[in-house]
Protein backbone atom coordinates (compact mmCIF):
# COMPACT_ATOMS: atom_id res chain seq x y z
CA UNK A 1 0.00 0.00 0.00
CA UNK A 2 1.33 3.57 -0.75
CA UNK A 3 2.54 5.34 2.27
CA UNK A 4 -0.33 8.15 1.32
CA UNK A 5 -2.95 5.83 1.81
CA UNK A 6 -2.02 4.42 5.01
CA UNK A 7 -1.61 8.52 5.99
CA UNK A 8 -5.47 8.86 4.56
CA UNK A 9 -6.63 6.08 6.97
CA UNK A 10 -5.28 7.62 9.94
CA UNK A 11 -6.46 11.18 8.70
CA UNK A 12 -10.19 9.84 8.20
CA UNK A 13 -10.19 8.25 11.89
CA UNK A 14 -9.74 4.68 10.61
CA UNK A 15 -7.46 1.97 12.13
CA UNK A 16 -4.58 0.48 10.76
CA UNK A 17 -3.58 -3.20 10.56
CA UNK A 18 -0.15 -4.07 12.07
CA UNK A 19 0.89 -5.14 8.29
CA UNK A 20 -0.21 -1.34 6.58
CA UNK A 21 2.13 0.03 10.02
CA UNK A 22 4.92 -1.88 9.12
CA UNK A 23 5.14 -1.35 5.85
CA UNK A 24 4.98 2.94 6.70
CA UNK A 25 8.00 2.10 8.94
CA UNK A 26 9.65 0.46 6.62
CA UNK A 27 9.73 3.05 4.30
CA UNK A 28 11.01 5.67 7.24
CA UNK A 29 13.85 3.27 7.89
CA UNK A 30 14.75 2.77 4.20
CA UNK A 31 13.83 6.33 2.70
CA UNK A 32 11.39 5.63 0.75
CA UNK A 33 8.75 7.66 3.30
CA UNK A 34 9.46 11.06 3.38
CA UNK A 35 9.97 13.86 5.84
CA UNK A 36 6.78 15.23 4.75
CA UNK A 37 4.67 12.21 4.87
CA UNK A 38 5.84 11.03 8.36
CA UNK A 39 4.91 15.05 9.20
CA UNK A 40 1.49 13.95 8.30
CA UNK A 41 1.61 10.41 9.73
CA UNK A 42 2.44 12.31 12.62
CA UNK A 43 -0.12 15.04 12.75
CA UNK A 44 -3.13 12.05 12.09
CA UNK A 45 -1.69 10.69 14.73
CA UNK A 46 -2.10 13.43 17.04
CA UNK A 47 -5.58 14.64 15.91
CA UNK A 48 -7.14 10.84 16.01
CA UNK A 49 -4.87 8.65 18.03
CA UNK A 50 -3.79 5.40 18.23
CA UNK A 51 -5.93 2.36 19.43
CA UNK A 52 -3.97 0.08 21.75
CA UNK A 53 -3.14 -2.73 19.05
CA UNK A 54 -2.20 -0.06 17.21
CA UNK A 55 0.36 1.07 19.56
CA UNK A 56 1.70 -2.18 19.76
CA UNK A 57 2.27 -2.74 16.39
CA UNK A 58 4.05 0.60 15.65
CA UNK A 59 6.16 -0.16 19.11
CA UNK A 60 7.52 -3.28 17.68
CA UNK A 61 7.95 -2.09 14.12
CA UNK A 62 10.17 0.61 14.93
CA UNK A 63 12.12 -2.11 17.10
CA UNK A 64 12.57 -3.88 14.51
CA UNK A 65 13.66 -1.58 11.91
CA UNK A 66 17.08 -1.86 13.18
CA UNK A 67 19.17 -4.31 15.10
CA UNK A 68 18.00 -5.49 18.75
CA UNK A 69 20.31 -6.52 21.37
CA UNK A 70 21.09 -10.05 22.27
CA UNK A 71 21.83 -10.67 26.59
CA UNK A 72 21.48 -14.30 26.40
CA UNK A 73 24.57 -16.23 26.73
CA UNK A 74 26.82 -12.36 27.49
CA UNK A 75 24.84 -12.38 31.07
CA UNK A 76 23.23 -14.87 33.24
CA UNK A 77 21.17 -12.49 35.45
CA UNK A 78 18.05 -10.87 35.02
CA UNK A 79 17.97 -7.74 32.68
CA UNK A 80 16.24 -4.41 33.69
CA UNK A 81 16.02 -0.77 32.98
CA UNK A 82 14.24 2.00 33.96
CA UNK A 83 13.11 5.03 32.01
CA UNK A 84 12.30 8.34 33.38
CA UNK A 85 10.54 11.86 31.45
CA UNK A 86 12.74 13.69 33.04
CA UNK A 87 13.14 16.83 35.21
CA UNK A 88 15.29 19.24 37.12
CA UNK A 89 17.60 17.24 40.01
CA UNK A 90 16.35 14.03 38.68
CA UNK A 91 20.17 12.23 38.82
CA UNK A 92 18.26 8.86 39.82
CA UNK A 93 19.91 6.78 37.08
CA UNK A 94 23.17 7.59 37.80
CA UNK A 95 21.86 5.82 42.12
CA UNK A 96 19.90 3.68 40.41
CA UNK A 97 21.77 1.79 37.88
CA UNK A 98 24.70 0.34 40.01
CA UNK A 99 22.07 0.15 43.35
CA UNK A 100 19.96 -2.66 41.36
CA UNK A 101 23.23 -4.07 39.93
CA UNK A 102 24.59 -4.62 43.35
CA UNK A 103 21.70 -6.70 44.15
CA UNK A 104 22.15 -8.74 41.37
CA UNK A 105 20.34 -7.75 38.18
CA UNK A 106 21.95 -7.01 34.96
CA UNK A 107 21.09 -3.28 33.96
CA UNK A 108 22.20 -2.11 30.22
CA UNK A 109 20.46 1.49 30.34
CA UNK A 110 20.12 3.60 27.58
CA UNK A 111 20.08 7.50 28.04
CA UNK A 112 19.85 10.55 26.59
CA UNK A 113 21.06 14.03 26.21
CA UNK A 114 19.05 16.84 28.14
CA UNK A 115 15.98 18.20 26.02
CA UNK A 116 14.09 21.68 26.73
CA UNK A 117 14.67 22.42 30.51
CA UNK A 118 15.27 18.84 31.52
CA UNK A 119 18.57 17.48 32.46
CA UNK A 120 20.35 14.20 30.38
CA UNK A 121 21.86 11.66 31.71
CA UNK A 122 24.39 11.23 29.50
CA UNK A 123 25.17 15.37 29.67
CA UNK A 124 25.69 14.69 33.49
CA UNK A 125 28.40 12.00 32.18
CA UNK A 126 30.07 13.86 30.02
CA UNK A 127 31.01 15.99 33.11
CA UNK A 128 33.62 12.94 34.25
CA UNK A 129 36.58 13.39 32.22
CA UNK A 130 37.31 10.05 29.98
CA UNK A 131 33.64 8.75 30.62
CA UNK A 132 32.55 6.81 26.80
CA UNK A 133 28.79 7.17 26.83
CA UNK A 134 29.12 5.70 22.84
CA UNK A 135 30.91 2.62 23.07
CA UNK A 136 30.39 0.17 21.00
CA UNK A 137 28.01 -2.44 21.44
CA UNK A 138 30.50 -5.31 22.02
CA UNK A 139 32.10 -2.75 24.60
CA UNK A 140 28.64 -1.93 26.52
CA UNK A 141 27.84 -5.79 27.09
CA UNK A 142 31.03 -6.40 28.14
CA UNK A 143 30.71 -3.69 30.85
CA UNK A 144 27.56 -4.69 32.02
CA UNK A 145 28.47 -8.57 32.17
CA UNK A 146 31.49 -7.61 34.03
CA UNK A 147 30.51 -4.29 36.28
CA UNK A 148 26.67 -5.08 36.69
CA UNK A 149 25.88 -2.08 34.60
CA UNK A 150 26.60 0.52 32.29
CA UNK A 151 25.18 3.87 31.45
CA UNK A 152 25.50 4.86 27.26
CA UNK A 153 23.41 6.27 24.47
CA UNK A 154 21.56 5.46 22.34
CA UNK A 155 23.40 4.00 19.03
CA UNK A 156 22.49 4.77 15.28
CA UNK A 157 21.78 0.99 14.70
CA UNK A 158 18.66 0.64 17.89
CA UNK A 159 15.30 1.94 16.67
CA UNK A 160 16.52 3.97 14.00
CA UNK A 161 12.96 4.48 12.32
CA UNK A 162 12.00 6.31 15.83
CA UNK A 163 15.41 9.15 15.33
CA UNK A 164 13.35 10.06 12.34
CA UNK A 165 9.84 10.34 13.43
CA UNK A 166 11.12 11.94 16.39
CA UNK A 167 13.00 14.93 14.28
CA UNK A 168 9.77 15.32 12.46
CA UNK A 169 7.52 15.36 15.25
CA UNK A 170 10.09 18.00 16.85
CA UNK A 171 10.13 20.44 14.18
CA UNK A 172 5.85 19.77 14.01
CA UNK A 173 4.03 20.18 17.33
CA UNK A 174 3.73 16.86 17.61
CA UNK A 175 5.47 15.79 20.32
CA UNK A 176 2.90 15.75 23.08
CA UNK A 177 1.02 12.87 21.39
CA UNK A 178 1.02 9.93 24.17
CA UNK A 179 0.50 7.41 21.42
CA UNK A 180 4.36 8.55 19.63
CA UNK A 181 5.71 8.78 22.91
CA UNK A 182 4.87 5.48 23.97
CA UNK A 183 6.02 3.98 20.71
CA UNK A 184 9.46 6.08 21.06
CA UNK A 185 10.44 5.20 24.52
CA UNK A 186 8.80 1.47 24.31
CA UNK A 187 10.69 1.01 20.77
CA UNK A 188 14.16 1.70 22.09
CA UNK A 189 13.77 -0.36 25.26
CA UNK A 190 12.78 -3.53 23.32
CA UNK A 191 15.53 -2.53 21.12
CA UNK A 192 17.75 -2.93 24.06
CA UNK A 193 16.94 -6.54 24.85
CA UNK A 194 16.14 -6.23 28.29
CA UNK A 195 13.43 -7.80 30.20
CA UNK A 196 11.12 -5.95 32.11
CA UNK A 197 11.13 -2.12 32.51
CA UNK A 198 9.79 0.65 35.36
CA UNK A 199 8.88 3.41 33.90
CA UNK A 200 8.91 6.74 35.93
CA UNK A 201 6.34 8.77 35.06
CA UNK A 202 7.40 13.02 36.24
CA UNK A 203 4.01 14.92 37.19
CA UNK A 204 4.37 19.15 38.41
CA UNK A 205 5.76 21.80 37.33
CA UNK A 206 8.85 20.42 36.33
CA UNK A 207 7.56 17.49 34.14
CA UNK A 208 6.94 17.14 30.71
CA UNK A 209 3.45 16.27 31.82
CA UNK A 210 2.21 18.60 34.20
CA UNK A 211 -1.23 17.15 35.00
CA UNK A 212 -2.19 14.14 36.73
CA UNK A 213 -4.93 13.03 34.55
CA UNK A 214 -2.18 13.46 31.76
CA UNK A 215 0.50 11.45 33.32
CA UNK A 216 -1.84 8.93 34.51
CA UNK A 217 -2.40 8.22 30.67
CA UNK A 218 0.92 8.45 29.89
CA UNK A 219 2.02 6.15 32.24
CA UNK A 220 -1.23 3.53 31.93
CA UNK A 221 -0.22 3.71 27.94
CA UNK A 222 3.29 2.89 28.68
CA UNK A 223 2.35 -0.23 30.90
CA UNK A 224 -0.15 -1.54 28.54
CA UNK A 225 1.47 -1.24 25.40
CA UNK A 226 4.74 -2.59 26.62
CA UNK A 227 2.95 -5.57 28.10
CA UNK A 228 1.43 -6.13 24.92
CA UNK A 229 4.84 -5.76 23.04
CA UNK A 230 5.85 -8.75 25.39
CA UNK A 231 8.16 -6.59 27.62
CA UNK A 232 6.81 -6.92 31.58
CA UNK A 233 6.19 -3.15 32.08
CA UNK A 234 5.00 -1.23 35.42
CA UNK A 235 4.85 2.60 36.28
CA UNK A 236 5.50 4.76 39.10
CA UNK A 237 3.98 8.00 38.98
CA UNK A 238 6.56 10.46 40.52
CA UNK A 239 6.36 14.28 42.15
CA UNK A 240 8.44 17.10 39.44
CA UNK A 241 6.53 19.99 41.46
CA UNK A 242 10.05 20.64 43.29
CA UNK A 243 13.28 19.57 41.93
CA UNK A 244 14.06 16.19 42.88
CA UNK A 245 17.90 16.75 43.99
CA UNK A 246 18.43 20.31 46.00
CA UNK A 247 20.68 20.78 43.08
CA UNK A 248 20.86 21.05 39.06
CA UNK A 249 23.85 21.43 36.91
CA UNK A 250 25.86 18.48 35.17
CA UNK A 251 29.09 18.15 37.24
CA UNK A 252 27.12 19.34 40.39
CA UNK A 253 24.65 16.25 39.93
CA UNK A 254 27.89 13.62 40.21
CA UNK A 255 28.80 15.61 43.25
CA UNK A 256 25.32 14.77 44.72
CA UNK A 257 25.60 11.31 43.39
CA UNK A 258 28.60 10.64 44.67
CA UNK A 259 27.96 12.05 48.45
CA UNK A 260 24.53 9.65 48.04
CA UNK A 261 26.67 6.56 47.29
CA UNK A 262 28.82 7.19 49.66
CA UNK A 263 27.70 8.33 52.78
CA UNK A 264 28.92 11.81 52.57
CA UNK A 265 27.34 15.24 52.23
CA UNK A 266 27.81 18.60 51.86
CA UNK A 267 26.81 19.70 47.86
CA UNK A 268 23.85 17.69 48.10
CA UNK A 269 22.34 19.07 51.56
CA UNK A 270 19.23 16.89 51.99
CA UNK A 271 18.80 14.70 48.96
CA UNK A 272 16.02 12.30 50.71
CA UNK A 273 13.49 12.86 48.04
CA UNK A 274 16.35 11.86 45.34
CA UNK A 275 17.09 8.92 47.88
CA UNK A 276 12.98 8.13 48.14
CA UNK A 277 12.19 7.75 44.33
CA UNK A 278 15.88 5.91 43.72
CA UNK A 279 14.16 3.07 45.52
CA UNK A 280 11.05 3.02 45.18
CA UNK A 281 12.10 2.48 41.45
CA UNK A 282 14.59 0.03 42.88
CA UNK A 283 12.38 -1.78 44.47
CA UNK A 284 10.12 -2.30 41.13
CA UNK A 285 12.90 -3.44 39.46
CA UNK A 286 13.78 -6.07 41.64
CA UNK A 287 10.30 -7.23 41.86
CA UNK A 288 9.80 -7.53 37.96
CA UNK A 289 13.18 -8.91 37.72
CA UNK A 290 12.00 -11.74 40.23
CA UNK A 291 15.00 -10.71 42.82
CA UNK A 292 12.91 -9.78 45.78
CA UNK A 293 9.28 -11.49 46.31
CA UNK A 294 8.32 -8.43 48.20
CA UNK A 295 8.47 -4.51 48.55
CA UNK A 296 10.00 -4.86 51.96
CA UNK A 297 12.31 -7.58 50.76
CA UNK A 298 13.69 -5.33 47.95
CA UNK A 299 13.90 -2.36 49.85
CA UNK A 300 15.97 -4.34 52.51
CA UNK A 301 18.16 -5.17 49.69
CA UNK A 302 18.47 -2.30 48.35
CA UNK A 303 19.41 -0.70 51.43
CA UNK A 304 22.16 -3.12 52.64
CA UNK A 305 23.43 -2.33 49.09
CA UNK A 306 24.07 1.25 49.61
CA UNK A 307 24.88 1.23 53.53
CA UNK A 308 27.34 -1.45 52.59
CA UNK A 309 29.15 0.60 49.81
CA UNK A 310 28.45 -1.93 46.81
CA UNK A 311 26.59 0.57 44.57
CA UNK A 312 29.58 2.87 45.32
CA UNK A 313 32.05 0.12 44.10
CA UNK A 314 29.57 -0.72 41.64
CA UNK A 315 29.66 2.99 40.19
CA UNK A 316 33.46 3.47 40.53
CA UNK A 317 33.93 0.34 38.41
CA UNK A 318 31.48 1.48 35.79
CA UNK A 319 33.01 5.13 35.59
CA UNK A 320 36.92 3.04 35.06
CA UNK A 321 35.40 0.05 32.20
CA UNK A 322 34.30 3.33 30.63
CA UNK A 323 37.18 5.52 30.40
CA UNK A 324 37.07 7.28 33.69
CA UNK A 325 39.37 8.27 36.56
CA UNK A 326 39.72 5.34 39.01
CA UNK A 327 39.71 7.70 41.76
CA UNK A 328 36.61 9.81 41.03
CA UNK A 329 35.10 8.96 44.55
CA UNK A 330 37.52 9.59 46.68
CA UNK A 331 38.55 12.83 44.90
CA UNK A 332 35.84 14.30 42.75
CA UNK A 333 36.86 17.80 42.85
CA UNK A 334 40.23 16.67 41.27
CA UNK A 335 38.12 15.63 37.87
CA UNK A 336 34.82 17.04 38.11
CA UNK A 337 34.76 20.60 36.78
CA UNK A 338 34.12 24.03 39.19
CA UNK A 339 32.55 27.29 38.19
CA UNK A 340 34.59 30.07 39.15
CA UNK A 341 31.75 32.57 40.47
CA UNK A 342 29.36 32.15 42.96
CA UNK A 343 26.17 33.82 44.21
CA UNK A 344 23.27 33.19 46.94
CA UNK A 345 19.87 34.09 46.03
CA UNK A 346 17.83 35.55 49.36
CA UNK A 347 14.32 35.20 50.10
CA UNK A 348 12.44 38.47 49.22
CA UNK A 349 10.45 38.27 52.66
CA UNK A 350 9.21 36.39 55.37
CA UNK A 351 6.73 33.18 54.45
CA UNK A 352 6.72 29.66 53.50
CA UNK A 353 7.50 27.81 49.53
CA UNK A 354 4.35 27.58 48.83
CA UNK A 355 5.28 26.71 45.09
CA UNK A 356 8.10 26.46 42.61
CA UNK A 357 8.36 26.76 39.30
CA UNK A 358 10.70 24.11 38.74
CA UNK A 359 10.65 24.43 34.68
CA UNK A 360 11.46 27.98 35.55
CA UNK A 361 15.02 26.35 37.43
CA UNK A 362 15.65 24.09 35.15
CA UNK A 363 15.47 26.94 32.44
CA UNK A 364 17.95 28.98 34.46
CA UNK A 365 20.29 26.27 34.15
CA UNK A 366 20.04 26.27 30.41
CA UNK A 367 20.37 30.12 30.60
CA UNK A 368 24.06 29.65 32.27
CA UNK A 369 25.06 27.22 29.69
CA UNK A 370 24.24 24.21 31.70
CA UNK A 371 21.73 23.21 29.06
CA UNK A 372 21.52 23.73 25.11
CA UNK A 373 19.09 26.45 23.17
CA UNK A 374 20.26 24.65 20.04
CA UNK A 375 21.05 20.97 19.38
CA UNK A 376 24.59 21.94 18.92
CA UNK A 377 25.46 24.19 21.97
CA UNK A 378 28.11 23.06 24.38
CA UNK A 379 26.94 22.15 27.54
CA UNK A 380 29.45 23.82 30.33
CA UNK A 381 29.70 21.09 33.17
CA UNK A 382 30.71 23.41 35.87
CA UNK A 383 27.59 25.55 35.89
CA UNK A 384 24.09 25.12 37.89
CA UNK A 385 21.93 25.56 40.43
CA UNK A 386 22.94 24.28 44.55
CA UNK A 387 20.92 24.31 48.21
CA UNK A 388 17.49 24.85 46.47
CA UNK A 389 14.92 24.80 49.14
CA UNK A 390 12.22 22.66 48.86
CA UNK A 391 8.55 22.97 49.36
CA UNK A 392 7.27 24.17 52.84
CA UNK A 393 10.59 26.06 54.50
CA UNK A 394 9.84 28.53 56.50
CA UNK A 395 12.38 31.55 55.60
CA UNK A 396 12.72 35.09 56.67
CA UNK A 397 13.41 38.13 54.28
CA UNK A 398 17.27 38.03 53.37
CA UNK A 399 17.70 33.68 54.31
CA UNK A 400 19.29 32.05 50.84
CA UNK A 401 17.14 29.96 49.04
CA UNK A 402 19.58 28.78 46.59
CA UNK A 403 22.90 29.25 45.18
CA UNK A 404 24.17 30.12 42.05
CA UNK A 405 27.52 28.74 40.20
CA UNK A 406 28.41 30.63 36.87
CA UNK A 407 30.88 31.20 34.68
CA UNK A 408 30.49 35.26 34.99
CA UNK A 409 29.48 37.39 37.58
CA UNK A 410 27.07 38.87 35.13
CA UNK A 411 25.93 35.13 34.28
CA UNK A 412 25.33 34.80 37.92
CA UNK A 413 23.34 37.78 38.46
CA UNK A 414 21.28 36.78 35.47
CA UNK A 415 20.60 33.42 36.96
CA UNK A 416 19.89 34.44 40.59
CA UNK A 417 17.38 36.48 39.72
CA UNK A 418 15.88 34.09 37.46
CA UNK A 419 15.93 31.61 40.34
CA UNK A 420 14.22 34.19 42.58
CA UNK A 421 11.62 34.58 40.29
CA UNK A 422 10.29 30.50 40.95
CA UNK A 423 10.07 30.96 44.36
CA UNK A 424 6.72 31.89 45.80
CA UNK A 425 6.02 32.50 49.50
CA UNK A 426 2.53 32.41 51.53
CA UNK A 427 1.39 31.65 54.81
CA UNK A 428 1.11 28.40 56.56
CA UNK A 429 -2.19 27.81 55.09
CA UNK A 430 -0.99 27.20 51.22
CA UNK A 431 1.58 24.98 52.12
CA UNK A 432 0.12 21.97 52.99
CA UNK A 433 -1.89 21.69 49.15
CA UNK A 434 1.15 22.78 47.64
CA UNK A 435 3.41 19.63 47.83
CA UNK A 436 2.69 15.99 46.02
CA UNK A 437 3.71 12.64 47.56
CA UNK A 438 7.03 11.96 46.58
CA UNK A 439 5.72 8.80 44.95
CA UNK A 440 2.24 9.33 44.06
CA UNK A 441 1.06 6.19 42.93
CA UNK A 442 1.87 2.78 40.96
CA UNK A 443 0.24 1.92 37.68
CA UNK A 444 0.40 -1.54 36.07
Amino acid sequence: MLPQEIIRIKRDGGVLSSDQIATFVAGITDGSVGEGQIAAFAMAVFFNDMTMDERVALTRAMCRSGSVMQWKGVVDQPVVDKHSTGGVGDTVSLILAPLVAACGAAVPMISGRGLGHTGGTLDKLASIPGYDATPSSAVFQKVVREVGCAIVGQTGDLAPADARIYATRDVTATVESIALITASILSKKLAAGVDALVMDVKVGSGAFMPTLEKARELAASIAQVGRGAGLATTALLTAMDQPLAPCAGNAIEVRCVIEVLTGRSSTAADPRRLIDVTMALGAEMLRSAGLAASDAEARAKLDEALQSGRAADHFARMVVALGGPADLLEAPDRHLAVAPCRRVVHAPTDGIVVAIDVRGLGLAVVALGGGRQRADDVIDPAVGLLELLPLGRIVKAGDPIARVDARSEADAAHAGALVAACYTFGDDGGAEKSVLPTVIERIG
